[in-house]
C-alpha cells in the first residue's frame, strides 16, 4: 500500500511537471515536484496551477455563467450602485449595458437616450448600445438611424463585426434593399458562424432559388466547422450551430 501511494504522488507531480514546461515556469518547479512529489504538487497546485485555471477563457464563462444562475441581477444591481453613488455618463453606460444583458430593455433604452443627449452624443461604445436598445425594442428604424450616426462619427464602425451584424439586421427587419450587401459585410467582418447563420435565415425567405441554395450552403458550412470547433468556440457559438442543425433538418426533410 506505501508504493500505492508513492506512485500516485508521482503521477500528480509528473502531471503537474508537463503543465509547468507547456506553460513555460520555472524549470525550479521540477526540481521541487519530483524531489518533494506529494508536498511540492500541492505547492504548484495552489501557487500555480489553480490562479491559471482562473484565468482561462472556460474557467471565466463558467464563472460567469455560475453567478448568473446565483445572483442573475448582479451586474444590474453594481451597476446602478455606481450610478446612485456618481451619476456619470460612464455609469449611465455601464447601468444601460447591464440591464440591456438582462432583457430590461425599456429601461436601458432611457439610459442610453439620457447619454445621447450630453457631450458624449457621438461616443462609438455609447451609440452601439443605443441601437442595440432600439433594435431588442423592435424599432429597427431608430435603430438605423442611430447606426448611420455610429458610421459617420466612427467610419472604422462599419468594418467592426458586431455594429456591421446589426446594421445587416436592421436592414433586414426593414426590408431594406440594402440588406444583402449589409449582411455581406458582416460576413467579411466576422468569422463566427452568427453572421453566417442569420445572411442564411435572411437568404432562405428570399423567392430566389439560388438564395435558398446558398442558405443551405452557409448552415451546413456551420455545422461541417463545429467538428474543428474547439471547446470555448463551441460554447460561443452553440446557438448558431444548433439554430443551423435544425434549418438544415427542415430544408432536407421530405415534403
Amino acid at each position: 500500500m506505501p508504493y500505492l501511494g508513492i506512485g500516485f504522488h508521482l503521477i500528480v507531480a509528473i502531471y503537474f511537471a508537463v503543465h509547468a514546461v507547456r506553460s513555460r515556469q520555472n524549470m525550479a518547479w521540477l526540481f521541487i515536484l519530483f524531489f518533494f512529489p506529494g508536498l511540492g504538487s500541492l505547492v504548484y497546485f495552489f501557487a500555480v496551477y489553480l490562479p491559471g485555471l482562473r484565468q482561462s477563457r472556460g474557467a471565466r464563462a463558467a464563472t460567469r455563467a455560475i453567478s448568473q444562475l446565483v445572483d442573475p441581477n448582479r451586474a444590474v444591481r453594481e451597476a446602478r450602485t455606481d450610478f446612485d453613488r456618481a451619476p456619470t455618463v460612464e455609469h449611465r453606460m455601464r447601468l444601460a449595458a447591464s440591464l440591456l444583458a438582462a432583457g430590461n430593455v425599456d429601461e436601458a433604452l432611457e439610459h442610453y437616450q439620457a447619454a445621447a443627449k450630453g457631450p458624449f452624443a457621438t461616443d462609438p461604445t455609447l451609440l452601439l448600445g443605443l441601437a442595440q436598445a432600439q433594435f431588442a425594442a423592435n424599432d429597427a428604424a431608430a435603430a438605423r438611424a442611430t447606426l448611420s450616426n455610429l458610421f459617420a462619427a466612427n467610419p472604422q464602425a462599419r468594418q467592426q463585426p458586431e455594429p456591421a451584424l446589426l446594421h445587416a439586421r436592421t436592414l433586414a427587419a426593414l426590408d431594406a434593399a440594402e440588406a444583402r450587401e449589409a449582411f455581406e459585410q458582416a460576413l467579411a467582418c466576422a468569422s463566427d458562424a452568427a453572421p453566417r447563420c442569420l445572411f442564411a435565415d435572411w437568404l432562405v425567405r428570399q423567392p430566389n432559388e439560388a438564395d435558398r441554395q446558398r442558405a443551405q450552403n452557409l448552415y451546413a458550412e456551420i455545422v461541417h466547422d463545429a467538428k474543428h470547433w474547439p471547446r470555448h468556440a463551441r460554447e460561443h457559438n452553440l446557438q448558431w450551430l444548433q439554430r443551423a442543425q435544425a434549418a438544415l433538418a427542415s430544408i432536407r426533410s421530405p415534403q
